[in-house]
């Protein structure tokens, strides 16, 4: 006969809260904190798009309209993250391994689209790229059309989320140590080698972090794009514009379920992005 000993039955006796009373200080400010600025605010927003009928929620969600939207903003954010993972982590590269006349000034320069008010860049670049702006009458001849387009979408968004990639890959390039590149160099590897095979592998994962937040900034972007862009459906309307047009006709229920739909599938290549650099770091610690 098996006999249970006082300390197992001190601890189911115990209750719930004085359980609780015992988690640290830091966890249960971080679980209030995350719980009334991110947790209510997330539940909230399912919750006002569950009083729809799921009849009326697929075909608010599934409408011309919302597809194309969804269509536009999000491989939109996906080229321009991918894009600026790659110029980026060329910046990124120059910034530290390179010293050069106004180095610190571009430095500040990158972190300019996060000061800078997401309208004031829209309008900043509807300017420049419109036709008679200063880059945009060197491409009309060309019968290139920046401004009002989904082009002009890409060009705000690649904007405002540039800072992400730079910010994000620049510490890990300060990090790296110059010896182990000299010594692939030693053993006869070229630069390109040595980049694609001693450089890159490490620092992968870091690029992918910075990519998803790119593309997170990206896909939830509304001041800059609304301003550049038409907003005409089926050709630059992105979800955000229309998700506030829907809170302009009073349709809360509406723009809650673009809301939602928007949420998912971000969500869904986030965890993707995620998935991605876990399977990266794991495979570089082999």
């Amino acid at each position: 006969m098996t006999t249970v000993s006082p300390s197992l039955k001190v601890e189911r006796k115990t209750p719930f809260w004085k359980k609780l009373g015992q988690v640290p200080w830091t966890w249960r400010i971080t679980i209030g904190y995350l719980t009334v600025m991110l947790f209510i605010p997330i539940i909230a927003m399912f919750l006002k798009a569950s009083t729809e009928p799921p009849a009326r929620f697929w075909a608010i969600a599934t409408s011309d309209v919302a597809l194309a939207t969804y269509n536009v903003t999000f491989f939109t954010a996906i080229f321009a993250a991918l894009l600026n993972g790659v110029f980026g982590t060329l910046i990124a590269w120059v910034l530290v391994r390179y010293d050069f006349p106004l180095k610190r000034v571009i430095d500040a320069t990158v972190d300019l689209p996060f000061a800078l008010p997401t309208s004031v860049a829209g309008l900043t670049l509807a300017t420049v790229y419109s036709d008679n702006g200063w880059i945009g009458s060197l491409l009309a001849p060309l019968g290139i059309k920046v401004a009002f387009t989904r082009t002009g979408v890409a060009v705000a968004m690649i904007f405002i989320s540039l800072p992400f990639i730079v910010r994000t890959v620049q510490p890990v390039l300060q990090e790296m140590e110059r010896e182990i590149e000299e010594a692939s160099w030693c053993l006869g590897a070229s630069q390109w080698q040595t980049f694609w095979k001693v450089i890159l592998p490490p620092l992968f994962p870091t690029i992918l972090t910075g990519v998803a937040l790119g593309f997170s900034r990206a896909v939830g972007e509304y001041g800059s794009t609304v301003i550049i862009s038409s907003n005409t459906p089926y050709q630059d309307l992105i979800a955000p514009v229309l998700i506030f047009q829907r809170l302009e006709q009073y349709d809360y229920s509406g723009a809650t379920v673009i809301g939602i739909v928007l949420l998912s599938i971000s969500l869904v290549l986030l965890l993707t992005i995620n998935f991605l650099q876990a399977w990266a770091r794991r495979y570089d610690s082999r």
